[in-house]
């Protein structure tokens, strides 16, 4: 991307109507005046198109982190070519924000390092680069920029509140009976053949003889707790803003980040599933659920519905934990329908002015300000 400063239209402007004057009325001073003109912004524009050999590597340290965490990017810039790369002014991209990179004479074979902080205050990924290099001419007639480098994402995941309590797992018989197992019960599912390592203890011995090989057998853990969190990213549940930020969702995004990591602690299954549908394909760096909370944004016109029944064919879990806003409220009772598919539901509702009512839908409702005070509420629970 290229400029022409204002000194540089003014010469090109005094060049034309010199060498005009000069031919019209035959003045060979004028004439010469305005060809020196035109030669000075024609070398002002070839000295300006000089591309520098530079290498740009960049480093997060680190590139996820909670929200409020520092974190910090390191750029480093190395002249590459055979000449002093004079006449760079350089900066670079962190988010919405410049930040200026001395390359100013910068050596051949030398180069120059950077460190600054990267902003976390707020959840999200911030996109660090390209960087963006500025080369003037030695008349300050002509500014050409261009980008050196990628774009590296720095990962702002929620705030994560600890968790003591998890759900228990949902134990269901042949007979549709659903009882709640603490800590799960191992059942047998299969028979595979023997390899080398596994238990004797785990042969089959009657299949064994029948097909005249060692066969083992196969266990699963059939009412290991399993956790569905459904994180309602619909503009419609968080319609107040507060600087421009939906402080309901950020605390909804707190929660089921902290649930989430609850989960994990445990070694329990856990699935995230927001209402409004992510973007095809979703971001390629994002590498797990946190990164795809830090990516996620409200979505308008969109519908509870579709997640609902997707929730209801499937059957992802045994317990279901519904996060929503003030605008959430009147959708209780579609939520609270589930009840068929998944024993336990709870619901937590950041930002609403009232209470939902108790026990609205059959429902374990936590109303919450923020995610700290769902995370409190939730220990408080025994309702599984």
């Amino acid at each position: 991307m290229s400029a022409l400063t204002a000194r540089c239209l003014g010469l090109l402007v005094a060049a034309v109507v010199l060498l005009g004057v000069g031919f019209r009325f035959a003045y060979p001073e004028l004439t010469l005046l305005g060809a020196a003109a035109g030669i000075a912004v024609g070398y002002a524009v070839l000295s300006a198109a000089w591309r520098p050999r530079l290498e740009v590597t960049r480093s997060a340290d680190p590139d996820r982190v909670a929200r409020g965490e520092p974190a910090a990017m390191t750029l480093t810039v190395r002249n590459a070519g055979r000449l002093r790369a004079a006449s760079l002014v350089a900066e670079d991209r962190c988010g919405d924000r410049s930040v200026p990179v001395p390359l100013l004479r910068l050596r051949p074979g030398r180069d120059t390092t950077v460190r600054y902080e990267v902003p976390t205050a707020r959840r999200g990924v911030v996109p660090v680069g390209p960087l963006r290099v500025t080369r003037r001419d030695p008349l300050g007639l002509v500014a050409l920029s261009r980008p050196y480098g990628g774009t590296v994402p720095v990962w702002v995941h929620p705030r994560v509140h600890p968790l003591n309590a998890v759900p228990t797992g949902a134990g269901r018989s042949l007979d549709g009976r659903v009882d709640k197992v603490p800590h799960g019960s191992i059942t047998f599912d299969s028979l595979r053949e023997y390899v080398v390592g596994d238990e004797l203890r785990r042969v089959h011995w009657r299949t064994s003889a029948r097909v005249g090989e060692l066969m083992v057998r196969e266990n699963v853990d059939t009412s290991l707790p399993r956790i569905v969190v459904l994180l309602d990213n619909r503009t419609a549940a968080h319609p107040e803003r507060l600087a421009g930020v939906a402080e309901s969702f950020e605390s909804a995004c707190e929660a089921a980040a902290s649930v989430l990591v609850a989960a994990y602690r445990e070694d329990l299954p856990v699935v995230l599933l927001l209402v409004a549908p992510e973007p095809a394909g979703g971001d390629a760096a994002a590498q797990g659920p946190l990164d795809r909370l830090a990516a996620a944004e409200l979505a308008d016109g969109v519908d509870l519905q579709p997640a609902t029944g997707r929730l209801r064919r499937e059957r992802l879990g045994d317990t279901l934990v519904f996060l929503t806003g003030p605008g959430g409220r009147d959708d209780l009772g579609t939520v609270g329908a589930l009840r068929a598919a998944y024993p336990s539901v709870v619901v937590g509702v950041f930002g609403a002015a009232e209470p939902a009512p108790s026990g609205a839908a059959g429902l374990v409702v936590i109303d919450a300000a923020d995610g700290a005070a769902f995370a409190a509420e939730w220990d408080g629970v025994r309702r599984w």
